[in-house]
């Protein structure tokens, strides 16, 4: 029988040896908080800082400043491009 998922708690099983659990919960247990609430404490900051990364991009300040002149002077589109534009197709 398929189980359905609540839309106010979602559940993430973990399989680890009983070794790294015991250090978790003792963990868990000298910071005063759950399994679940020292788990997410410490995964979520690191979580999001690897979405940050991911979606921010760094440039030098040369890569920033060819980037802006491509934007203010774009170069010409190639002939083919023009050409699949007339003929309304897409390029392969």
């Amino acid at each position: 029988m398929a189980r359905t998922v609540s839309d106010t708690s979602n559940r993430i099983e973990l399989r680890i040896p009983p070794e790294q659990k015991a250090v978790i919960a003792r963990a868990a247990a000298l910071e005063r908080l759950d399994l679940t609430g020292f788990i997410l404490r410490t995964v979520l900051p690191e979580a999001q800082a690897v979405v940050d990364r991911a979606q921010h991009i760094s440039l030098s300040e040369r890569d920033s400043l060819r980037v802006l002149d491509l934007l203010e002077n774009p170069p010409a589109p190639p002939e083919r491009l023009i050409r699949a534009a007339k003929a309304g197709r897409t390029l392969k």
